[in-house]
């Protein structure tokens, strides 16, 4: 069995953004028989002066019932799961990596979404930064699948987005490990970006002069994947990257996107963190975000 996920956090502020992060953060420490830390960060305004104790307590009560939706949510799903809760103070993604660093956390999951005003916590902008900065992966979910309770959610078919590049060689691997882990299915996708020589050749020239280099990284994942037992397909396709990478999630109804947050730039190795910052904002579906910096997970190979 691998148990390269032991730990998943969960950041929370009981807002619909964040509860759909944590229905998904739920279901994958299920599956994964991992641990789940939820954290709630305070942040106290600032631009009104030095907050009274009133104001702090109901921040912190706030923060406090936020936890314990999340904790319920576990007890029902899988009682098996060990839960560790946290109400810390500060900015949200700096309390967040921190914590994640302390705690030896192996992936982050949480909503692209959350509340705004005083009591805000997942905000986009917390959820870019860090997926900006985390050192482990962060399982970033969209506000359109909170409708879906735990047991509706499954970990079948990934979509694997390569170029070869470090940033697609960590995601692959992630995402050999979770399919392997999971019994999951992968297809691999490279995108032909003709759009910086617009006007100069035609897609067709383009697509044949960096079919080989496309065809070389799917074949790559998908020796890989085979080494652990995973089935895997593959596919190249030209334009945007990111309009690419969602219309093939689409195709084949992808459970998750992985893709790692830096690559390579220049025609055929677009895997820049702005794509993979493009996709997380306009997929309907969860995508798990890979750093460089992440270390390779162990698995099984046969």
């Amino acid at each position: 069995m691998n148990d390269f996920i032991e730990s998943i956090l969960i950041p929370t502020d009981a807002s619909e953004g964040a509860l759909a992060g944590a229905k998904h953060g739920v279901a994958l420490a299920s599956q994964t028989d991992a641990d789940v830390h939820v954290i709630s960060v305070v942040e106290e305004p600032t631009s009104v002066g030095i907050p009274d104790e009133d104001t702090i307590q109901s921040l912190e009560s706030a923060a406090q019932e936020a936890l314990e939706t999340v904790v319920e949510m576990v007890e029902s799903v899988d009682e098996r799961v060990s839960v560790t809760t946290a109400v810390e103070h500060g900015t949200p993604f700096q309390s967040i990596r921190a914590y994640a660093n302390r705690r030896e956390i192996d992936v982050i999951v949480m909503g692209t979404k959350g509340r705004t005003g005083l009591d805000r916590m997942l905000l986009g902008s917390v959820t870019e930064n860090v997926l900006r900065t985390a050192r482990t992966p962060v399982l970033a979910v969209p506000p359109a699948v909170s409708g879906s309770g735990t047991e509706e959610i499954s970990f079948e078919r990934f979509l694997l987005p390569t170029d070869g590049s470090d940033g697609a060689q960590i995601a692959a691997e992630w995402g050999i490990a979770l399919a392997d882990r999971l019994d999951a299915m992968i297809h691999s996708l490279f995108v032909v970006d003709t759009s910086p020589f617009a006007g100069t050749q035609s897609e067709e020239e383009l697509f044949e002069a960096f079919e080989d280099q496309g065809q070389a990284a799917i074949d790559d994942v998908g020796d890989r994947a085979r080494a652990a037992g995973v089935g895997v397909s593959g596919s190249i396709a030209t334009g945007s990257p990111a309009k690419a990478t969602l219309a093939s999630a689409a195709d084949i109804d992808a459970d998750l996107i992985i893709m790692g947050t830096h690559g390579q730039t220049g025609i055929g190795q677009w895997f820049l963190g702005s794509v993979t910052e493009n996709v997380v904002r306009q997929s309907p579906r969860p995508v798990f975000c890979v750093p460089v910096s992440a270390e390779a997970p162990n698995y099984s190979t046969n």
